[in-house]
């Protein structure tokens, strides 16, 4: 897509998101006010084919779009990432019985998000505990669910379930609408960081239409690691570079707007600030490269698309972690006191370490993948 047409829908996202960013994060509540302006830019459809009703936009464009929001809020970055990775797998295997779904996610009417890990098996998302049960084309079970990104504003939930039977691996996913009876949100969301995400758990216990299944029966798992994993990566990814991105240039702007009223200096005439506020920008800018390499890759696939996919969200959830533990000690009792928004940087960033697939179960699959071990 042009970078203009995704700068004229993404300016009013981005004006919502940070003008509401400190409230969201103090209240804990729902950025309600930047998420009804990405359902009216268009950019809920973002990666979706155009003839599909989206805009056709390509792994750099996620890259752009996702860091900008994460740089602005990442509750709103969160909720956007989890309505994208949800659409991905309805727009490669439609549901028979969600005719238009994929139009009305895309147009921003439906928000979505990802119903994966569950209790029993924790970060491993890929490994529902839970197991379906089909009667007279109906589907029932009953599941846990660990972590439901906008759990109570979604419309659409794409949840896994083991087929009858089957191995570890053998799952389904369904597209519910959060309105079906037997879903029910955990309590309120008081996280760390990410204060506005309205993630918390979620108990299913539904019977519905074997319609609602995304491909054939026993393709959830494909689906989880073709469709969902490396756009989810990506665009965690991308939340990371945003997030650390924000701290590293808030860092800069407190340093050379503060002085030493007893020096007449600025906290940038000191040579190790500046030392500090360099290394915040090279590993920002790496990182930048790195995920466009990423990007590059998912758009012509070659034997190392599968190791570039894995490392993108460890690697990236590791510099976020390091520029805003750096930003903060730069800016000192400024950020500490949240005098500044560097402190919401550094919290919301730690949430990417920990969710699944978490950046140590991602090195640990990096490590088997060029030694030569199975994956699964």
């Amino acid at each position: 897509m042009a970078p203009r047409v995704i700068q004229e829908r993404l300016a009013p996202v981005l004006e919502a998101a940070a003008g509401n960013a400190a409230d969201v994060d103090r209240a804990g509540r729902f950025p309600r006010e930047a998420v009804d302006a990405l359902r009216d830019s268009g950019l809920c459809g973002l990666t979706v084919p155009e003839a599909e009703g989206g805009l056709g936009g390509s792994p750099h464009d996620l890259v752009e779009v996702m860091s900008s929001v994460a740089a602005a809020c990442g509750s709103t970055a969160m909720i956007y990432l989890m309505h994208v990775a949800a659409t991905m797998p309805v727009a490669v295997a439609p549901p028979d019985g969600h005719p238009g779904l994929l139009r009305e996610m895309a147009s921003g009417a439906k928000l979505g998000t990802l119903a994966f890990s569950e209790r029993g098996s924790r970060s491993h998302f890929w490994a529902p505990v839970s197991r379906q049960a089909q009667t007279n084309g109906s589907v029932a079970f009953s599941a846990t669910k660990s972590w439901v990104t906008s759990a109570g504003e979604a419309d659409i939930i794409v949840s896994s379930a083991l087929v009858p039977e089957g191995g570890p691996i053998d799952s389904d996913l369904f597209a519910i609408p959060r309105a079906t009876p037997g879903i029910e949100p955990g309590g309120p969301w008081t996280g760390m960081g990410l204060r506005g995400n309205d993630s918390r758990p979620m108990s299913l216990e539904v019977e519905i239409p074997a319609g609602w299944r995304l491909g054939s029966p026993g393709e959830g798992f494909r689906l989880m690691m073709e469709a969902v994993l490396p756009w989810f990566n990506l665009g965690n990814a991308s939340v990371s570079l945003g997030l650390a991105t924000a701290a590293a240039d808030g860092a800069v702007k407190h340093a050379t707007g503060s002085s030493f009223q007893h020096l007449g200096e600025s906290l940038a005439d000191l040579p190790t600030i500046r030392a500090q506020l360099a290394r915040m920008h090279i590993r920002t800018d790496a990182l930048r490269s790195y995920l466009h390499e990423v990007a590059g890759s998912l758009m012509q696939p070659d034997d190392r698309t599968q190791l570039r996919v894995l490392a993108s969200k460890a690697y990236a959830n590791d510099t976020a972690l390091e520029v805003t533990d750096m930003a903060m000690r730069v800016c000192g009792g400024a950020a500490f006191s949240q005098h500044l928004a560097i402190d919401r940087f550094f919290r919301d960033a730690r949430a990417g370490h920990v969710m699944a697939p978490t950046a140590d179960v991602l090195y640990d699959f990096y490590g088997k993948a060029i030694t030569g071990r199975p994956l699964f």
